[in-house]
């Protein structure tokens, strides 16, 4: 396979994933108090949107590298 067709697939799918996801969360630990053995420290989850039109152009643009890699053979 030529490498325009394996990036188009991978931006297909990553448009695919952003449709049906929506977006990602991740969890990070932030200390708030370090004195010594004594730490005081929490959870903060954050969230990504993923928009709808980055996921529209990453399909898009996953089917037009597809065809040009198709077509060059």
């Amino acid at each position: 396979m030529k490498a325009a067709t394996i990036v188009g697939v991978l931006l297909i799918l990553l448009g695919i994933v952003g449709f049906s996801m929506g977006g990602f969360s991740f969890t990070h630990e932030k200390k708030d108090v370090d004195l010594g053995p004594l730490q005081v420290q929490h959870e903060q989850k954050k969230s990504v949107p993923i928009p709808p039109l980055l996921s529209t152009l990453a399909l898009v643009g996953g089917v037009a590298l597809v065809v040009v890699g198709v077509r060059s053979k």
